[in-house]
């Protein structure tokens, strides 16, 4: 998300940080450049337009034109706006009861998938949801919120089949949530291809029946400026208290994040970055403000690891990293650990400066594909040759090629990259300016690049 728009701003920020003295007209040709980058990312043109006004006014002040760095005070400008017109500090649910959360949104933005996503996450936050399927038009969505629901462990209303009383199925529903141990119940409501009065007339009578704490619009962030429209007509008609946005791991523009949080005054609570049920995350204004201007989210990735992985494994491999003991046994570990966490490149992007060693990286340094083929080889291997690769010799590594279904050039390949990694980290040096690489910001990452150029080789 935000890469269109991130790639255009630091490009503009570096000119402007090489300018030893800003000027007014310094000043207006990098704000034209930023306009553009908002609007070619989707930004709504009067959010982008207010936007650039609040930052000339500010960037023209006397404070920064004589500066030391006037050009780091402009870029701490924009970070700050950009962070405010997300949303500021992250806003966290009304979960006081009667906790009930209602969802609406249009056909395709991801209703059904986000609210067993929600419950999911408020059930490992130590609450007791429970899920109500109410899409009377789509009997698939109503199986669907079902099959998620026993994949997240949560129980689930479906109403009856033929029900088309949408208040009645509620009644319903909030009689059997009495029968469950129950803190919140979430609602999945049914949407349509376009906003048409028919849904907002079922949404108005459903929303003055439930009285629900929390109205929030599932949006697609890839929708652009529709999204604003969308927005504003579910807001007028019931009032939204929040949005959550979806698919933000394929849109890589993310105008309806800027505009839709302008538009309608609401907060942006969650954003959803897969299809797995874990793959919620509260939003945070300010960290995504950091991560569009290339300057990382540290603690989002910290938090996602955490999550992902187990702690004593961890331990027990870092201990043997130290050791000099890493083996190919200790490699399938990390791997399948790695593959928890979901996509590499969107947990590396959280890192400091990846963006500027991203596009120097083999294109398939992210290859999932590549990551199994890794794994059929090493899964090929004998224990005695995990534990001491230096006795793989030719014809070993013909049968290891034959049984994981890959050839001769892979194993060499894999076998070399290992050796060297192994060498690197008996080597303190060496070891020392990777972990450097890893926490010290752009101008360190080059080291990673070099790292992980390697392995994506054949």
């Amino acid at each position: 998300m935000f890469q269109s728009l991130a790639d255009s701003l630091d490009k503009t920020f570096r000119n402007l940080r090489g300018v030893g003295k800003i000027s007014e007209s310094n000043i207006s040709d990098a704000l034209r450049e930023i306009r553009l980058a908002l609007l070619e990312a989707d930004v709504e043109f009067s959010v982008a337009r207010d936007f650039i006004n609040r930052i000339k006014e500010k960037a023209q002040g006397v404070e920064v034109m004589k500066s030391i760095k006037p050009g780091e005070q402009i870029v701490k400008i924009f970070h700050d706006e950009l962070a405010a017109l997300l949303g500021g500090d992250n806003a966290p649910l009304d979960l006081n009861p009667p906790a009930r959360i209602l969802l609406c949104g249009l056909n395709g933005a991801g209703k059904t998938t986000t609210a067993a996503k929600l419950a999911y996450r408020l059930k490992k936050e130590g609450r007791r949801p429970v899920l109500v399927a109410i899409d009377l038009y789509r009997p698939a969505a109503i199986e669907q919120l079902a099959t998620l629901a026993r994949q997240a462990e949560v129980p689930c209303y479906t109403p009856t089949s033929g029900e088309t009383d949408l208040v009645k199925v509620a009644k319903d529903a909030l009689k059997w949530a009495e029968t469950q141990d129950h803190s919140v119940v979430i609602f999945d409501t049914a949407g349509r291809q376009e906003l048409d009065e028919n849904l907002i007339v079922e949404l108005k009578k459903l929303h003055a029946f439930l009285a629900p704490k929390e109205t929030l619009l599932v949006a697609d962030s890839a929708a652009g400026q529709q999204a604003v429209s969308v927005a504003t007509h579910f807001n007028d008609a019931v009032g939204l208290t929040g949005i959550i946005l979806t698919k933000l791991d394929g849109d890589a523009r993310g105008g309806a994040a800027l505009s839709m949080r302008a538009v309608t005054g609401k907060p942006i609570k969650y954003i959803g970055e897969g299809e797995k049920i874990d793959q919620l995350g509260e939003f945070h204004p300010v960290r995504m403000a950091d991560r569009i201007l290339g300057m990382g989210d540290i603690v989002g990735m910290v938090e996602k690891v955490a999550d992902k992985i187990n702690e004593a494994d961890a331990m027990r491999s870092a201990q043997r990293m130290a050791e000099g003991k890493f083996d190919f046994t200790d490699f399938l570990d990390q791997m399948k650990m790695i593959q928890n966490m979901g996509p590499l490149e969107g947990l590396l992007g959280l890192l400091p400066g990846f963006s500027k060693i991203k596009k120097q990286l083999p294109s398939n340094a992210f290859d999932t594909k590549k990551m199994k083929r890794t794994e059929a080889i090493v899964l090929s291997m004998t224990p005695d040759e995990r534990r001491r690769p230096e006795i793989i010799r030719g014809t070993r590594r013909k049968r290891i090629a034959n049984g994981s279904g890959t050839n001769l050039q892979e194993v060499n390949a894999l076998l070399k990259q290992f050796g060297q990694m192994r060498e690197m980290m008996r080597s303190p040096h060496k070891m020392k300016n990777m972990m450097k690489a890893m926490s010290g910001g752009a101008e360190s990452m080059g080291d990673l690049g070099n790292i992980m150029r390697g392995f994506g080789k054949k």
